[in-house]
């Protein structure tokens, strides 16, 4: 028969023993050997993916691309109100930034690049001209790119088709581009007008490449599944592309801009550059 142990002595003998077992518990182990690592230097890949019927589209970023004031671009409300907005979402009103995204789509049997960012141009600041990296995150070689297809030959959009040195990054890649655009902005004599950092950098990003570049014309699919659609304005030459495989399409439209808070709570709002 089983008996309850009930004298002080014993109940006393019980709480010590298991206090010397809760502070050995809590005395410190042998120093374990750290793991050394190095430091990531960032934060998630800056690029995603998405079917498009039987081809694969990986966006890229080149970097954000931050613009100053927002009063400045942003048209058809108030300053007030556009900054409102910004603070409300815990954003800076002094200087809106936007992103670059730069679609290159896998046919299967060749890769195509729509426009390419700023390249070597610190013109908005620091924080452009990552589309190498990017390409790397998202696994792709520069020298696998078979085609460069751009919208018009802006700095942020013809930018990073060469080094500062003049070398091709994409030594394999055919450029497409509107020979109106071609003229205009790498016309030698404009160089002392006020486009002259325009005309610098395509001159610097056009000439070296110019036995690759050929020219398309409004509707023309000039390569499979992309046709051009002449949509001049921002510049004399600038087009769109219908990109389409297996039934399925999209458009790229260049410089078409979004905002996550500007352009979402206001859509109807002009952006103008």
């Amino acid at each position: 028969m089983s008996k309850l142990i009930t004298s002080p002595t014993s109940r006393r003998g019980f709480f010590s023993g298991a206090a010397a077992l809760a502070v050995g518990a809590s005395l410190p182990a042998a120093a374990p050997v750290l793991a050394k690592a190095p430091l990531a230097g960032g934060q998630a890949p800056y690029f995603y993916r998405f079917a498009l019927g039987q081809a694969e589209v990986s966006v890229v970023s080149d970097g954000p691309l931050p613009l100053g004031d927002p009063g400045s671009n942003f048209a058809g409300v108030s300053k007030e109100e556009v900054y409102k907005m910004l603070e409300t979402n815990f954003l800076p009103k002094d200087n809106v930034v936007l992103e670059q995204n730069i679609p290159i789509v896998n046919f299967g049997d060749r890769l195509v690049m729509f426009d390419t960012g700023m390249g070597f141009s610190k013109a908005f600041g620091p924080t452009t001209g990552r589309l190498l990296k990017s390409m790397q995150e998202a696994g792709i070689n520069p020298g696998d790119i078979d085609a460069i297809v751009c919208s018009h030959a802006h700095i942020d959009h013809i930018g990073g088709i060469c080094s500062a040195e003049g070398k091709a990054h994409f030594p394999n890649a055919q450029i497409y581009l509107s020979q109106t655009d071609f003229d205009f902005w790498t016309d030698e004599s404009k160089l002392g007008s006020p486009l002259k950092a325009f005309i610098e950098h395509a001159r610097a990003n056009l000439l070296p490449v110019r036995d690759r570049i050929v020219f398309f014309k409004d509707g023309q699919e000039f390569l499979p599944g992309v046709q051009a659609i002449a949509a001049p304005g921002h510049t004399f030459g600038h087009h769109i592309f219908l990109v389409s495989s297996g039934g399925k399409s999209f458009a790229f439209l260049g410089d078409l801009t979004h905002h996550a808070v500007l352009l979402l709570e206001k859509p109807l709002m002009e952006f103008a550059y």
